[in-house]
């Protein structure tokens, strides 16, 4: 069941660290690289809220595997240390070096 106040977002952006263009997601929402895998810290306590007040880069630290989502990136802000999990894009290109 989704979340009633999960926000939705999927907006092509150039990423910050390695200035790859990144188009919006064919079947979920954008949210990091597919290049590098960074994101940025926008979404303070629920998906989508863009209440955070850090905006450090979130690096990814992690691969895990739910059944519900497929895989799922664990990241981490390099600025504040608050992790987030995002789920992965079908067209991430470096999955392989979390795993």
């Amino acid at each position: 069941m989704a979340r009633k106040d999960f926000k939705k977002f999927n907006t092509g952006f150039t990423c910050v660290s390695c200035k790859t263009e990144n188009p919006p997601a064919l079947r979920s929402e954008r949210n990091h690289c597919r290049k590098c895998l960074r994101s940025l810290h926008v979404d303070d306590e629920t998906p989508g809220d863009r209440a955070s007040e850090c905006f450090g880069v979130m690096e990814p630290i992690g691969l895990e595997y739910s059944g519900a989502k497929g895989y799922v990136i664990l990241h981490r802000c390099e600025k504040c240390a608050k992790t987030h999990r995002n789920r992965a894009a079908e067209d991430d290109e470096r999955l392989d070096r979390l795993s």
